[in-house]
């Protein structure tokens, strides 16, 4: 028997997303700025996802996947493993559900975020920092406990849940709007948000901005086929992963084009939305307007919507 998690999400399935997980996440609002339009000289409209619960659009993901889970399979408890947002999130969309939750984390992993998922009630299984070590880690938490497995991004469920940010901001707004725009790291976001687009707004063209520096969305749907991320740089830490099969499959369906964007670029996006718009952004939620404003003439007055994915930026470590 296929499950929800085997079938790409269908419109009923991320309505029934949306419905299932409006009681546990906050339904984010929708910000604009004259200077920053005027700037880009197009309507730029910010989904403010930097302020859902634990800081970060993962909430609608892993409230999603957890809540899809069979009553049996929820006895058992989910398990992930993770050193950012998604770690965060199921912990937190499991102790909502009253279920229990094991999160491998490499040792170097942010004291601040080991704390948050502890803080939540996971339990965190410490492994060496390496792709190897969390894949076995976690094969062995899971073979322990019985756990469902949870993946950050390459998971229907997950993908389903994510799509929402944008059908909100879809009915957020009175206009329609012509293009959309999100990071892309796994691409569980924007896979999503380009189901949502493609069911829910098929007028809005779904974009991408990448870090130069972790470019293997890019390199990807150039070369038509899955290319790894290998020795990602860039400051934009939550756009260092690798996209799935899944995530793929669905961009190169629906998505029309990934920009690069350079270092600069993504610092100097960061500093305006902090300076301009008063709110905290973390690296990875600035790429979007990085993208617009490095070709401005690209955009001329558009309607646009960009998703800020975040906002767990580490105060020690500003770029600017």
């Amino acid at each position: 028997m296929s499950s929800p998690s085997d079938s790409q999400p269908d419109k009923p399935a991320l309505q029934l997303a949306r419905q299932r997980i409006t009681p546990y996440v906050h339904q984010t609002p929708v910000l604009t700025n004259q200077s920053i339009n005027r700037m880009a000289g197009a309507q730029l409209y910010f989904k403010c996802e930097n302020l859902q619960k634990v800081g970060a659009f993962k909430m609608r993901g892993a409230a999603n996947a957890v809540f899809s889970l069979e009553e049996a399979e929820r006895q058992k408890g989910v398990a992930t493993h993770s050193s950012g947002n998604h770690a965060q999130a199921l912990a937190l969309a499991a102790r909502q559900a009253g279920i229990p939750a094991y999160i491998v984390m490499p040792q170097n992993a942010p004291k601040v975020k080991v704390a948050a998922v502890k803080e939540y009630g996971a339990e965190v299984i410490f492994c060496q920092p390496t792709l190897q070590a969390r894949e076995d880690t976690l094969e062995a938490v899971v073979e322990r406990t019985g756990a469902t497995f949870i993946h950050p991004y390459n998971d229907y469920r997950v993908i389903a849940g994510q799509a929402t940010a944008a059908m909100e901001l879809f009915e957020q707004i009175a206009e329609p709007l012509d293009i959309l725009i999100t990071p892309v790291g796994g691409g569980g976001l924007l896979s999503g948000s380009a189901l949502a687009a493609h069911y829910f707004s098929p007028g809005t063209r779904v974009i991408a901005g990448e870090p130069a520096g972790a470019d293997d969305a890019w390199q990807s749907l150039q070369a038509g086929k899955l290319i790894p991320q290998t020795g990602p740089n860039t400051v934009a830490d939550g756009l260092r992963t690798s996209l799935g099969e899944k995530t793929f499959a669905l961009i190169q369906e629906h998505v029309q084009e990934i920009i690069r964007v350079s270092e600069e670029e993504i610092i100097a996006a960061m500093r305006l939305i902090w300076e301009r718009m008063k709110v905290i952004v973390e690296p990875s939620a600035a790429v979007p307007l990085a993208t617009v404003l490095q070709s401005k003439e690209h955009w001329k007055g558009q309607h646009i919507g960009l998703i800020f994915t975040g906002g767990n930026v580490d105060l020690e470590q500003l770029p600017f």
